[in-house]
């Protein structure tokens, strides 16, 4: 997910908005919980298949490395309804947004497409593109009123189905932490500690760089930032106005980044996510920050070593919350011939059947309904397993009302990003970071101009 977080960070810095397996970044509001729903929740059911004409369908996308995966999953529908072919049509992801923005004015966008969440799916719902799907059948049943929040209006008012959500945490070598007497670190201070002992014995700890900026924002920031400041109801704080953006909670989660300067690879202002990933898997560095969509990438290239993935520690004394980032949703062209099998296609995302081919043929991207889910890749199961063991679960920090400022002003992603830079490159201290990205926010954001300080 590099890729997708790639996408993410394509739309943050691009439309700021643009995140994986990685990518640029999208973003409303409450905490998507996937992996926390009932399993007793009733799976969606589907109209039984009927003979009906043959219909073909087209399905946008920007995970252009799924498509292998996808073709499975797509057979997978069409042998349940053998009168509707989906073709898996995916875009650049770095084009998606434009491509799909012409396609749509023009008439000619796929009946199916995926949605990135928050404002720029919300754009395109608002533009008339995308059709309402408050009358899906089985979509407020399968999906909670929470996971789908970011897809539907303020007045919850649905226009796409969440199919994927992604966690984050540390790759590691097994190995190397074995022949060093490592274990897994349980606390922040426990991972620097563990950084210190394999710089010592000559090895590099981390293999993340900057070249690619989005993954020191969104992979490590915004994944050991939930516990710093205390999960989802100090997010919001922050967003109400009840704590300023430079409190000492957030001067803290920058200080954690500069606590990772000295353990990071000889000339990594010049190492991107992919040579981050060539070091760890060439067993050049003990550890690396990703995410579950990296899982896949990771078994293809088989490393000659153990490894596994353990959860990004929170500081002593802190509760742990996983960042649980809702990835994609797939809604339908509101101009669609074919409305009716599309519709047929979307209720049938909310089944068991969906949930284990997708999960089982793209580890690491976790269904979001609550129909209860399969999943074989012990990788992908293991990292699952972090949002039970966190008191709790939430999205990208600024995924959330701050990811979209007006016209000449600058977003929280951007502003952060920034500061995260500067303090890795020893240009800026965590307290400067901290408060250029209250200044920043106070211009524009009307919470953080009134905050208590």
């Amino acid at each position: 997910m590099k890729r997708l977080l790639q996408i993410t960070s394509i739309f943050f810095v691009v439309a700021l908005m643009v995140s994986g397996c990685g990518t640029p970044a999208t973003q409303t509001a409450a905490q998507p919980t996937a992996a926390q729903a009932p399993a007793t929740a009733a799976p969606a059911t589907v109209a039984p298949a009927t003979t009906a004409p043959a219909v073909t369908l087209t399905l946008g996308s920007w995970r252009v490395d799924d498509a292998d995966a996808w073709g499975k999953i797509l057979v997978a529908f069409n042998q349940k309804y053998p009168n509707i072919t989906v073709k898996f049509d995916p875009t650049n992801p770095t084009d998606y947004n434009a491509t799909l923005q012409t396609q749509l004015e023009t008439g000619t966008g796929p009946d199916l497409f995926f949605v990135r969440s928050f404002q720029v799916g919300r754009d395109l719902f608002d533009n008339k593109h995308l059709a309402s799907l408050k009358d899906l059948p089985g979509l407020s049943d399968a999906v909670s009123a929470a996971s789908n929040a970011p897809w539907a209006t303020d007045s919850g008012e649905p226009y796409a189905v969440p199919i994927a959500a992604v966690a984050q945490g540390i790759f590691y070598n097994q190995d190397m932490f074995a022949a060093n007497g490592i274990s897994v670190p349980t606390t922040w201070e426990d991972l620097m500690a563990a950084a210190k002992k394999l710089k010592a014995a000559g090895i590099t700890p981390f293999s993340n760089g900057l070249k690619d900026e989005w993954d020191i924002n969104e992979v490590v920031w915004m994944g050991l930032l939930p516990s710093a400041i205390g999960g989802r109801d100090a997010r919001l704080a922050y967003l109400n106005g009840q704590t300023c953006f430079n409190d000492a909670k957030m001067v803290a989660s920058f200080q954690q980044i500069a606590d990772l300067q000295p353990y990071l690879p000889k000339g990594y202002q010049a190492i991107g996510v992919n040579d981050a990933e060539n070091l760890f898997v060439q067993g050049k560095a003990a550890m690396m920050f990703d995410g579950s969509w990296s899982i896949k990438i990771y078994e293809q290239d088989a490393p000659t070593f153990k490894w596994n993935v353990f959860q990004i520690p929170a500081p002593a004394g802190k509760d742990l919350y996983e960042t649980f980032h809702v990835d994609a949703a797939i809604g339908m062209n509101a101009t669609s011939k074919n409305p009716d099998a599309a519709k047929t296609f979307l209720q049938w995302l909310l089944t068991k059947d969906f949930n284990d081919t997708f999960a089982n043929n793209i580890p690491g991207f976790f269904p979001m309904s609550n129909t209860p889910t399969s999943i074989t890749d012990p990788v992908a199961s293991t990292v699952l397993g972090f949002n039970s063991a966190s008191k709790g679960t939430d999205f990208r920090f600024t995924w959330d009302k701050i990811m979209s400022p007006p016209s000449g002003q600058q977003s929280a992603y951007n502003v952060a990003l920034a500061g995260e830079d500067a303090i890795l490159k020893g240009q800026m201290t965590p307290q400067q970071a901290a408060d250029n990205l209250q200044t920043a926010l106070a211009a524009w954001y009307d919470p953080a101009k009134t905050c208590k300080k």
